[in-house]
């Protein structure tokens, strides 16, 4: 089965023929981090990777081995931060939380996603309205 790495997610053909799992672009996976973490509160990294792909609808795998990094660099820039504790199977886990920071760049980053989204929409509407 072949598979294709990026940012932490991987596209790869699932088993269902119905199913195509995606990559995801550049830079996003840390607004999925941070969108959770707002709408759920505090989670560990495998919660969050299973979140994302829950959300997703299992159309994105995440790849648990870049999910750590992309936390670590945004707790560096703090918009995380983490804390010890014990998970739901009793295992000591790092769980992150959003920080004031965290909430602005979700913000910022929300409308700037939100603006790109506009502007490729713009172009996709006038290619078929010329087709």
């Amino acid at each position: 089965m072949a598979c294709q790495y990026e940012r932490g997610l991987r596209r790869e053909r699932v088993e269902r023929p119905d199913v195509d799992r995606t990559e995801i672009w550049q830079g996003t996976l840390a607004l999925m981090i941070l969108k959770t973490l707002e709408t759920l509160g505090p989670l560990h990294g495998y919660g969050l990777a299973r979140r994302i792909e829950l959300t997703s609808g299992d159309r994105l795998l995440v790849n648990y081995g870049t999910i750590y990094p992309s936390l670590l660099k945004l707790e560096q820039e703090g918009a995380v931060a983490s804390e010890w504790g014990v998970s739901e199977n009793n295992r000591k886990a790092k769980f992150y939380r959003l920080t004031r920071a965290g909430r602005k760049r979700l913000e910022k980053e929300t409308r700037d996603w939100d603006e790109t989204a506009s502007i490729v929409g713009r172009f996709l509407a006038r290619r078929t309205e010329s087709a």
